[in-house]
């Protein structure tokens, strides 16, 4: 199976990589209990807002060429010079009731991740169409190897439990575990 053209995305791809992501994640246990109503909606407000943030940052990597591109989609965020975790995502154009809960699951994670600075792999998602591929895979690993050359280790989080074994074959190390309010693991891939 070849591997698609991957490249660095621009602000010319965000409805592409919105509507990818929407399609990716319907039945994730973080984004249902983030936006238990109007969950299309409310998840391209969420992944727009995302996508805008970091866009510009050189580290949302995307995968497929003409009709495809954007079929697969990494948002990685870079460590910040002013802490190690990234900064919570809030965007503003949803309910009180979403916000609040988005509040609450990111003091969670935050809570639970590295004090060292790290390179963060927020998304990673394929477009239904397009699962099967490796397609993540390999857009996993472009942000990895710009982990590595920057000498910072990786983390991610999941809420479903089998991307748990698929993470640990990638080289994934589980870091810490959260119950509540969604059960979540933390992995990191050491430098």
């Amino acid at each position: 199976m070849s591997l698609p053209e991957i490249s660095l995305a621009t602000p010319a791809h965000r409805e592409r990589v919105v509507t990818t992501l929407v399609a990716a994640f319907p039945d994730d246990p973080v984004l249902r209990h983030l936006f238990p109503r109007d969950y299309p909606e409310h998840a391209a407000a969420f992944f727009g807002h995302l996508f805008d943030k970091r866009v510009h940052q050189n580290s949302i990597w995307i995968a497929g060429e003409g009709s495809s591109a954007g079929a697969a989609v990494a948002i990685w965020e870079p460590p910040t010079l002013t802490g190690a975790t990234p900064a919570p995502t809030l965007p503003i154009s949803l309910p009180a009731s979403e916000m609040e809960r988005m509040r609450e699951y990111d003091e969670a994670v935050h809570s639970a991740l590295p004090k060292e600075p790290f390179w963060y792999l927020g998304v990673l998602g394929t477009h239904p169409n397009w699962t099967g591929r490796r397609w993540g895979h390999a857009l996993m690993s472009e942000g990895l190897r710009r982990a590595a050359t920057d000498g910072f280790p990786a983390v991610l989080e999941t809420s479903k439990p089998g991307n748990v074994d698929m993470y640990r074959r990638a080289g994934w190390q589980l870091f810490a575990h959260i119950t509540t309010p969604v059960p979540t693991w933390i992995m990191q891939q050491p430098t």
